[in-house]
């Protein structure tokens, strides 16, 4: 997994990053290329899928040793929602697992976080049975963030 917690450079032509017209901040290189020539509203119906048939509901974290969480959630997997836990080093990690849990194989090729005020964007390159695709999360936590973009990337992979 790599992490480019690095802010992207904002030099990017606005009318070929639909991110950067929206909040002023670049996406990373080949997101941007692949995107130019969308509108903010399809930029984000595109790589924001959260409605799909995986959702995320009620998130949890639990210390259970030295580097050790156990972290809870409730994800709704099409018609049925179950709750699901995964002791782990971090909720990236936990997600991952709770996924795979699920029948979905998700790696993280490609990690990028922004501020975008009060906000974090993450946007994620994955990969799932030789596909690989951009996705997006906004919300108002990096761990948050990085969930939504998770979700998202798992239901771009559904569709």
């Amino acid at each position: 997994m790599t992490y480019n917690f690095a802010f992207a450079s904002s030099s990017a032509s606005t009318a070929s990053d639909p991110f950067s017209a929206r909040h002023g901040q670049s996406l990373p290189a080949a997101l941007r290329a692949e995107c130019a020539a969308m509108s903010w509203n399809q930029f984000e119906s595109t790589y924001s899928a959260m409605s799909g048939p995986i959702r995320l509901g009620a998130w949890s974290i639990e210390k259970t040793a030295p580097g050790r969480w156990t972290f809870e959630a409730t994800l709704g997997l099409g018609e049925r929602i179950q709750k699901m836990s995964a002791t782990t080093t971090g909720p990236i990690a936990a997600m991952t697992s709770m996924l795979y849990e699920a029948g979905i194989s998700l790696e993280i090729l490609s990690f990028h976080q922004q501020q975008i005020g009060r906000r974090t964007a993450t946007f994620i390159l994955a990969e799932s049975d030789g596909r690989r695709l951009w996705a997006m999360g906004i919300a108002g936590s990096p761990t948050e963030s990085s969930l939504r973009a998770m979700t998202s990337a798992a239901n771009r992979f559904e569709n």
